[in-house]
This record gives structure tokens, C-alpha cells and sequence, in this order.
């Protein structure tokens, strides 16, 4: 039997398809290889949610912003409510 994502990943996972919409419509641009490694760090923060139910094991003290890299988020405000929802939910 399968298990129901918790709230913790299934907002990471939200963060994680915002990141790939943007990521994708960058495609073929210089840009895309920061939205790529960013999406690569969206990830760890689902594989810390998943395994520690926490992201802080990643993140430290930090934001996830600050995790993912501020100007590039700053570069890419449509993923601002995603992480939000990441926040909130820890």
C-alpha cells in the first residue's frame, strides 16, 4: 500500500513543478542551467522531507529562498507562493 504524500511533501513537490515550468521555458537559453540546478535543490528539499519530515536538515537556518538561491528566485517571482507554502507548511 502506498503512502499520501504529507503536507511537508506535497508543497515541496508543488515547488518542484513551478521550478520545471520555468526551467522549461527557459529550455535552450543560458539561463536554464541555473533553473536546472535550482530544480536539483528543490529536490533535496523533497528528499529531506521525505526521509526527515523536516527540510531545516537542509536548509539550516536559512530560507528556502535563501536555499535556492536569491537572486534567482527574485529572477523568478511565479515560484514565491510555492515557497511559501513550503514555509508554512514545516
Amino acid at each position: 500500500m502506498t503512502r499520501s504524500p504529507t503536507p511537508l511533501e506535497a508543497a515541496a513537490g508543488k515547488l518542484i513543478a513551478a521550478i520545471q515550468k520555468e526551467w522549461g521555458i527557459e529550455a535552450g537559453e543560458p539561463e536554464s542551467a541555473a533553473s536546472e540546478n535550482v530544480m536539483h535543490a528543490a529536490h533535496d528539499l523533497l528528499q529531506a522531507a521525505s526521509k526527515f519530515g523536516s527540510i531545516v536538515s537542509v536548509t539550516g537556518l536559512g530560507s528556502v529562498s535563501t536555499f535556492l538561491g536569491e537572486q534567482w528566485v527574485q529572477a523568478h517571482p511565479q515560484v514565491l507562493p510555492y515557497i511559501a507554502a513550503l514555509e508554512s507548511a514545516q
